[in-house]
């Protein structure tokens, strides 16, 4: 019981998994099944068939609710996330070279994390083994690439009908001159700057309230699939889990080891100090309830809590490794399974996007799924395919949640150790 209050959405969200395999079943037997006893007329079963077919609709109607939900929350939360990150980030240039060194290494993970996803996914392809019907081909026809055209729409006309479409590239241009300009005036901005942070802060709330519908919708989503296709649709979800955790697998047993390699830190001990914050992330499914303990064993590791203070809260929106991975990984996933070819072209261009949107909203509880659905718009695929994997995403978010408690870990060491401080916190204040 005491587990199921920890976890009391990642419950619900299994509970609603399995009653949807459930309703599922029988929905699908009582279409495609053994409907030809001879006691039943001809119109009968007709009538049945319709009567299911209508069923599998009703399920879809919770997931498809749950997408509008997300789906609204997109523009505003991107909006004010960026516009408040953007401008603090601006700040830290009193942290001098700290501050300089930290960007980097974050973009650097990033990029690194956001590659990852595209090469596993590209590699073993795990969003064709989800069996998507072929009535969808037409709705995700690949529109021709049109340079201009997408220089153009890179600007916008209007901002509030950018938002309304959530249209993610001209929010990001036009969210980079407000905050060029909301630094420029200083003083005077900060009541704007107070005024978005305040939205951002409600808009991170909305986004809590709109995941208690999260179960309903896997409920939904899986009832409306499997009542179509039958059982065989989960073969395809033991390829995606697998894929996917074997990602993260890499990231943390190689990538992370080959980065503290480079820059001389003491990656193994440092991972059994983070051992248990890691835990705590993978049962809560929230990298930010092992930030307590993830401080306390940097601070055992020898980073001086100057360093601690400034990067690692800073880490938790900017460089959640395991979330960016996931971002790439399952919106590709998602094209996979409609048919959608994305060009080299198109996804080098999602990764430049999902390099400036993914910043301050991988932190919140699985505000993955909102950068996700914002890409599904950029990238014409079906906003409905969200609905594909949020049936396992309370699984994925278990494993992305410890990958970045040791990303941001490893980040922490780094710094430290270029600021030439790791082990030496004595020496902290001679260092700056």
């Amino acid at each position: 019981m005491s587990w199921i209050k920890r976890n009391a959405l990642s419950f619900w969200i299994l509970v609603g998994l399995l009653a949807g395999v459930v309703a599922g079943v029988i929905a699908h037997d009582m279409i495609w099944g053994n409907i030809s006893s001879d006691a039943l007329s001809p119109e009968v079963r007709k009538a049945i068939k319709e009567f299911a077919q209508t069923q599998v609709k009703g399920f879809k109607l919770f997931s498809d609710i749950f997408l509008s939900l997300v789906k609204v929350i997109v523009a505003p939360l991107v909006f004010s996330l960026l516009l408040v990150g953007l401008v603090k980030t601006g700040n830290f240039k009193a942290m001098g070279r700290i501050g300089l060194k930290t960007m980097l290494y974050f973009t650097f993970a990033t990029l690194i994390a956001l590659s990852m996803g595209l090469i596993i996914v590209n590699l073993f392809e795990p969003g064709k083994a989800l069996h998507v019907t072929e009535a969808t081909e037409k709705i995700v026809a690949a529109k021709k690439f049109e340079a201009t055209d997408f220089i153009l729409h890179i600007f916008p006309k209007n901002i509030i009908d950018s938002m309304a479409h959530n249209d993610i590239l001209p929010i990001i241009v036009f969210v980079l001159f407000f905050a060029a300009a909301l630094s420029a005036i200083g003083e005077k901005g900060k009541i704007v700057l107070d005024f978005f942070d305040a939205i951002a802060h409600i808009m991170l709330k909305v986004t809590g309230y709109v995941m208690f519908f999260a179960p309903l919708a896997v409920f939904g989503a899986v009832a409306a699939v499997i009542g179509v296709h039958g059982l065989g649709i989960l073969a395809g979800y033991v390829k995606l889990i697998a894929c996917f955790f074997g990602g993260l697998g890499a990231f943390i047993f190689i990538v992370l080891p080959a980065i503290c390699f480079f820059a001389k830190v003491e990656y193994w001990k440092l991972l059994s100090m983070i051992r248990e914050p890691m835990l705590i992330a993978f049962g809560t499914s929230s990298s930010e309830a092992a930030m307590p303990k993830t401080i306390n064993a940097l601070e055992r590791f020898g980073c001086p809590d100057r360093i601690i203070g400034f990067v690692l809260p800073l880490g938790y929106s900017f460089n959640l490794d395991g979330s960016i991975m996931y971002m790439t990984f399952a919106t590709v996933s998602i094209a996979q399974a409609y048919g959608h070819d994305l060009t080299l072209g198109q996804q080098l261009t999602m990764m430049l996007m999902l390099l400036v949107t993914s910043k301050g909203l991988a932190g919140v509880p699985r505000a993955s799924l909102v950068v996700i659905a914002g890409m599904l718009d950029a990238f014409g695929i079906p906003a409905e395919g969200l609905a594909i994997i949020i049936a396992v995403d309370w699984l994925l978010d278990m494993g992305r949640s410890a990958t970045n408690v040791a990303g941001n870990a490893v980040a922490t060491a780094v710094i430290s150790r270029w600021e030439k401080v790791l082990g030496q916190p004595g020496r902290e204040n001679t260092s700056a």
